[in-house]
């Protein structure tokens, strides 16, 4: 229960904060309280929203009032709950990626600031699974937790008007991928020919806060055969599941 504090957001918004700070662990926590509160089934919860570092409950006033739903959250988190509730897999989902080039127009700038060259800056990108810490901006980006400092460069001057879905960037010491077109200011390194948010489908996101990402350098060729299997529906992503503390969390 320590550092866990609790603000008003608006008549229906409850916010549990966890820390200060970006941290994996700080973003466990979040994520544990968020299962602890689904499986609890508490009365008027309407909905839950993970962030780096806390969640925002919206609930019915009407169905509960906001005292006592903090005191329900506060005592259900510091008891732990069922320990099935805590324990929820997270998955690392591999996602292929052709860097540079056409597909990544500014890999050659990513290099001259950090005086890497392009193939080391992809080596260090696809050295490590990224943390899902939180989804926003538009449906299905993830905000990604561990790259490189050493491949930290900041955003474009000038946001560019469009950028194509599925295009991986950096922006500071942070990576992410673009799931649909849209404006941005990142350093665009390559792309993916991965759907990550498709409203037609059962599950319209490919991933959730909490699992991983590992990016994959594929060839031309690759990409290709990759879109065509999107394309065809056929497509089954490259996935493992992980325990829900340790092991591959960072």
């Amino acid at each position: 229960m320590d550092n866990i504090t609790f603000l008003d957001a608006g008549e229906q918004g409850l916010v549990v904060e966890f820390g200060t700070r970006i941290d994996p662990e700080v973003n466990r926590r979040v994520h544990r309280a968020g299962a602890l509160i689904t499986a609890a089934r508490i009365p008027g919860i309407i909905e839950i929203v993970p962030t780096y570092r806390s969640l925002l409950v919206y609930f019915d006033p009407l169905a509960t009032a906001r005292r006592e739903l903090g005191e329900r959250i506060r005592t259900l988190i510091g008891d732990g709950g069922p320990e099935e509730a805590a324990a929820r897999p997270g998955r690392v989902i591999e996602i292929p990626v052709g860097y540079g080039g056409e597909l990544g127009p500014d890999l050659d700038f990513v290099a001259s600031h950090t005086g890497l060259p392009p193939e080391e800056v992809i080596a260090i990108h696809i050295s490590v699974p990224y943390l899902v810490y939180m989804i926003g901006f538009t449906p299905g980006f993830p905000y990604l937790g561990g790259m490189s400092e050493r491949i930290a460069t900041p955003r474009l001057e000038k946001p560019r008007t469009a950028i194509p879905g599925g295009s991986v960037g950096i922006a500071g010491s942070q990576t992410g991928i673009y799931p649909i077109a849209s404006p941005g200011g990142w350093q665009i390194i390559g792309r993916t020919p991965v759907k990550l948010f498709d409203p037609a489908a059962a599950a319209p996101f490919l991933f959730a806060a909490g699992d991983h990402l590992q990016f994959k350098a594929v060839t031309a060729a690759e990409y290709a055969a990759v879109a065509g299997q999107v394309a065809a529906g056929t497509y089954a992503p490259v996935c493992r599941a992980i325990a829900a503390e340790g092991g591959d969390r960072q």
